[in-house]
């Protein structure tokens, strides 16, 4: 009954990440109602805190939930495993290439070959925690987003940047807050994949 129950659960968090995942592209009120319900849960917090700091809190968020996801949804040991066979077939090619040995060279395509349906396990090993993750952090981007639109004249300093409305760009489609945000993710996803020990392939 439990293992039956645990499915079901999976397969209804799956559903939602993936309508999640894809509706947002293409539905603008998705993302303006989903922006809307989370603004009922976090709404108060730009009130107590800069726009910025509110940020960081969602990266720290974000950065907790999905190393918890990936810790417990994905094979590490499989993904190390694979890892270093692809990299000794690699290195193999390489040297049997120099040699000019073409008996060797068929032999590591073949087995190259035989690889893909492995790298196939792990594509998909890697695609089902993007929809776990993005039932979380999919909300959370559309309240930044909707707030950033309803408050348009949000401004942030950056150093040896200076000043800038939040909502620039940076660089082509990147804007502000959005690199803000990466930026604040990076090293808080980093020490809790450190804390946790998640994802490493030594």
């Amino acid at each position: 009954m439990n293992a039956k129950l645990t499915k079901s659960l999976d397969s209804a968090a799956l559903a939602v990440g993936f309508v999640l995942f894809f509706g947002i592209m293409v539905s603008g009120d998705l993302r303006h109602n989903l922006g809307l319900g989370v603004g009922h849960i976090i709404g108060w917090m730009p009130s107590i805190l800069p726009f910025h700091i509110v940020l960081f809190v969602l990266a720290a968020i974000t950065g907790l939930y999905a190393s918890l996801i990936q810790k417990y949804t994905m094979d590490w040991d499989f993904l190390r495993v694979q890892q270093e066979k692809m990299k000794k077939v690699q290195r193999a090619m390489k040297e049997a290439q120099i040699a000019g040995d073409q008996a060797r060279i068929q032999t590591l395509q073949n087995e190259q070959m035989k690889m893909v349906s492995e790298q196939g396990k792990m594509m998909q090993m890697q695609f089902k925690p993007m929809l776990y993750i993005g039932i979380v952090s999919i909300p959370l981007f559309m309240w930044a987003y909707l707030f950033i639109e309803q408050n348009p004249d949000l401004t942030m300093t950056f150093p040896f940047w200076g000043t800038h409305p939040i909502n620039a760009t940076v660089i082509g489609p990147v804007l502000y807050w959005f690199y803000w945000y990466f930026v604040c993710s990076l090293p808080v996803s980093q020490i809790i994949r450190k804390a946790l020990d998640i994802g490493s392939m030594s």
